[in-house]
């Protein structure tokens, strides 16, 4: 079984503890898919993760399975973007203390961006609006690099 990175060492003692106290064993394949996550600047996708990961001698399926542990488990947010993908990303408190973030998907790249930076009110205006819960905002656009 493959090391996780040394340069990691001084964040894999905390990435050991949230395993633990989410109730997983803190195996050599979680630590370096938390590791990738940690690393991330954006949501990625279990295909992205399993081609990244292979050299390291773990397998699709390897990486599937502790992808979904981790979600169930609450430390990785598992999203679907509107192009039939699942993308993780390790979930992270905002300032105000909450989990989730908008996204932002370029229709020409398909480059997804996190904005979590970006404040979105949702203010219902009639009665059934009031009793809709929204789980998360999604914005579709051109993206800087895309020629026009």
């Amino acid at each position: 079984m493959p090391k996780p990175p040394a340069a990691a060492e001084p964040s894999l003692d905390i990435v050991r503890k949230k395993l633990r106290e989410a109730g997983l064993r803190s195996t050599a394949a979680r630590l370096w898919v938390m590791q990738m996550l940690i690393d991330a600047l954006s949501p990625l996708t279990h295909a992205q993760m399993a081609d990244a990961l292979e050299s390291k001698g773990f397998d699709r399926a390897t990486i599937y399975r502790n992808l979904i542990e981790l979600s169930d488990a609450g430390l990785v947010s598992r999203i679907e973007l509107g192009d039939h993908l699942y993308r993780f990303e390790l979930k992270r408190p905002n300032q105000d203390g909450t989990l989730e973030h908008p996204h932002f998907v370029c229709v020409d790249c398909g480059e997804v961006t996190c904005l979590e930076d970006v404040n979105v009110a949702i203010k219902p205006t009639n009665k059934a609006a009031k009793k809709l819960e929204v789980t998360e905002v999604l914005l579709k656009g051109h993206c800087g690099s895309c020629p026009k």
